[in-house]
């Protein structure tokens, strides 16, 4: 079972961190422009965030992970990314006296996908079993992308409010900018991270300890490609090249993004079936409770006929008792491929306890003895 002590530590250091980077970007912020200027920022950088959330939360539906965590990682890219790569490029401006071309084509993209790939291997190292694969990869590394957006679209948004470099501001720069960044491209941050994500997915999933080490590595590199590439784009003939980049590159690699992240929840759906089904052969479950575990519209359905039936308590009953069958099925497809964590059985006791004690209140949406 995972460590308490070890699970309030890995909070706690988070926290802190994440606390030392928000008073830094808030210092940052309010250096940075007057305080219309920030609201503005605050409010059209805010609108593109619930609906992205609200895009990888129906990603992670298979496999919900725990929602703490889902906030760290926005806290970690809206704080702490944020900050180090502020602090970085500060000092490659300063030591290395880099352009403004070779810091937004070079610079950016190695600090700040590496500031924002860190949260995920952190959570490879001292969270290795909340991780189960590339879902989970790309989930965390779009929670944080979302959080590193909104904090670097305040900065710029509010330089364009008030007007930088002889650009006009007002209301009108902030909303074109706005546009551009949070119409046309509020996916680019974890389009970009999402490749580090798959590369720390495929470690978790993999028994070769080469893949293990390389595929982190070689997400990182398409990361930082990736997003050197669409800010290069934005520097062609004066900017010029940004729409056709834009609709001729950015476009396509996101849609195939999109596509391989739906497959790779289909795929989970399958593995999850045979994973509770050798979970029945093992004598942890019934046969007739996996088809009620492993489709999304069939949790649903067992969890609506057990509030009509059962009311709310058989209705939290049922959602628990889903919850910790899902997390014993990926788990136990962990354990069969060979790459489980090192406390799996204390983790699986654990689920299989957790159901039997929650199995009396369980009321399922059986007629005659069928299960749909």
């Amino acid at each position: 079972m995972r460590n308490p002590r070890s699970s309030v530590a890995f909070t706690v250091v988070i926290g802190v961190v994440m606390l030392v980077g928000a008073v830094v970007m808030a210092g940052v912020l309010l250096a940075s422009g007057a305080p219309t200027a920030i609201a503005i920022g605050v409010v059209l950088a805010a609108l593109p965030v619930g609906p992205l959330i609200g895009c990888y939360l129906w990603l992670d539906r298979y496999e919900p992970e725990p929602r703490y965590l889902l906030l760290l990682a926005l806290g970690w890219g809206a704080f702490v990314a944020t900050s180090a790569a502020i602090f970085l490029q500060a000092f490659d401006a300063f030591a290395l006296g880099s352009s403004q071309a070779r810091e937004s084509v070079l610079t950016a993209p190695l600090t700040e996908e590496a500031a924002k790939g860190l949260f995920i291997l952190l959570l490879l190292f001292f969270r290795r079993a909340e991780l189960d694969g590339i879902l989970d990869g790309i989930v965390y590394a779009g929670m944080v992308g979302i959080g590193f957006a909104f904090t670097e679209n305040i900065l710029y948004l509010s330089q364009a409010y008030i007007g930088v470099d002889n650009h006009v501001g007002g209301i009108e720069s902030a909303v074109a900018l706005f546009v551009l960044r949070g119409v046309l491209s509020p996916f680019a941050h974890p389009f970009f991270t999402a490749f580090t994500g798959i590369g720390i997915g495929i470690a978790v999933s993999s028994r070769s300890r080469a893949v293990q080490v390389l595929a982190p590595i070689g997400g990182y590199v398409l990361a930082v490609v990736a997003h050197a590439s669409w800010n290069g784009s934005l520097l062609l003939d004066g900017g010029t090249g940004a729409l056709p980049a834009y609709v001729l590159l950015m476009v396509p690699a996101f849609l195939a993004m999109v596509a391989f992240a739906i497959w790779a929840r289909r795929r989970e759906g399958a593995m999850l079936a045979r994973s509770l089904t050798d979970c029945v052969r093992r004598g942890f479950l019934e046969a007739g409770e996996v088809p009620w575990l492993t489709r999304i519209p069939a949790r649903k359905a067992a969890r609506t006929y057990a509030s009509k039936v059962g009311g709310d308590e058989a209705l939290d009953a049922m959602k628990e008792y889903q919850s910790e069958a899902i997390e014993l099925g990926f788990l136990h497809h962990r354990y069969l491929r060979g790459t489980a964590p090192a406390q799996y059985q204390a983790l699986g006791e654990a689920h299989v306890q957790k159901m039997f004690q929650l199995r009396p209140r369980l009321v399922w949406p059986q007629t005659a003895g069928a299960v749909r």
